[in-house]
């Protein structure tokens, strides 16, 4: 009786193993229920490629549980990728990618029922690809309901998010890396973007210029924003596949203080290339949020030249916006999190009124 008893137990643990594991389904990364936002290579739909700073992907699954299977490029053979998770309501959390393929588990515990998760990748172009081979979970979903309204960000470190966020490693750790206080996803233009309720793709290189780019970098932003992976200039981009509401340029930082007749050309070229992509968008241009007090005074006043000079040319969707204090207690003396937050309030309110959103 007692060996009876023993194996009806072990039947019904076995039972509940084997429904456990009929619960849980892998769905490939070119599922349709899978929602992928930002300049993404599709050119394997089984493993679409992620460059950029802030690409999101998001979906929508029943179950308590979600897993998520996911490569990095580890370029150099040492750069190691960071996302950003958002489950449902729940704070975001940081991870860190540790291998060439990764299995991280996104979820688990969950209340039964329905749940979304948004992944974004946290560092920029030049931290190599991420690429997406799926998720694991009791049943996807389809995915939420997409915003209506679309921003693009263009820039550079500032918009990456770089130095940003030293909640786990500090700037002068003797350990840290170059990119480990990256945080996109806190970054101001995903910050307004939230706040807006509207899709965003963040088109920035840490470092790059309009005609001068910092640090021997070799490529400017003309020449590059065509580019899927921008930082190598390579892949070019389907712009119909995102056609914004509004797109805001926050460069000059690396330029520096220039010759205003040629820098002012050069944006002025750059915005109409930007008007050929996108003939409806509002084009914000932006004064950099880390200027000093020549630079700010140099960057107000070439952006409200070349806003004068569209309009002239007889575009008058364009707007300017300058930032309201220097920003720089972040690594590198970039935004912080909290100066990043102020600087996406700032922009947020100039939006709503410039879009009536």
């Amino acid at each position: 009786m007692k060996n009876f008893r023993l194996i009806f137990l072990l039947s019904i643990i076995c039972s509940s193993c084997f429904a456990i594991e009929r619960e849980k389904t892998f769905y490939n990364a070119a599922d349709s229920k899978i929602r992928y936002i930002g300049r993404i290579d599709f050119s394997n739909p089984l493993k679409p490629k992620m460059w950029a700073s802030g690409a999101y992907i998001s979906i929508r699954f029943k179950g308590t549980f979600c897993e998520l299977n996911i490569n990095d490029e580890l370029i150099y053979g040492i750069v190691h990728n960071y996302l950003e998770v958002k489950v449902d309501d729940q704070p975001a959390y940081r991870i860190q990618l540790k291998n060439k393929e990764n299995k991280i588990e996104l979820a688990k515990n969950l209340p039964a029922g329905e749940h979304t998760i948004v992944i974004c990748k946290n560092t920029e172009f030049e931290n190599g690809y991420v690429e997406i081979i799926g998720f694991s979970c009791e049943k996807l979903l389809s995915p939420p309901a997409e915003q209506k309204r679309k921003i693009e960000f263009i820039g550079d470190s500032i918009t990456c998010g770089f130095g940003s966020d030293e909640s786990e490693i500090k700037c002068g750790d003797k350990n840290a890396q170059w990119y480990d206080q990256h945080n996109a996803y806190l970054a101001y233009g995903p910050l307004t973007a939230r706040t807006l309720n509207a899709q965003y793709h963040i088109s920035a290189v840490s470092g790059i210029g309009l005609i001068h780019s910092c640090c021997d970098k070799k490529i400017l932003m003309p020449q590059v924003f065509d580019k899927i992976n921008m930082s190598k200039n390579e892949m070019t981009w389907d712009f119909n596949r995102y056609q914004p509401d509004v797109v805001t340029v926050c460069l000059g930082q690396n330029d520096g203080v220039q010759d205003s007749a040629q820098f002012c050309n050069a944006y002025v070229q750059f915005a109409q290339t930007l008007r050929s992509y996108y003939p409806k968008a509002k084009l914000i241009f932006l004064s950099s949020p880390m200027a000093n007090k020549p630079l700010k005074k140099a960057l107000v006043k070439y952006i409200q030249a070349v806003e004068r000079e569209m309009i002239k040319k007889g575009d008058r969707n364009v707007g300017t916006y300058v930032f309201t204090k220097q920003s720089m207690k972040g690594c590198g003396s970039h935004p912080s999190l909290a100066e990043q937050k102020e600087i996406g309030n700032e922009l947020t309110s100039y939006l709503k009124k410039a879009m009536k959103w």
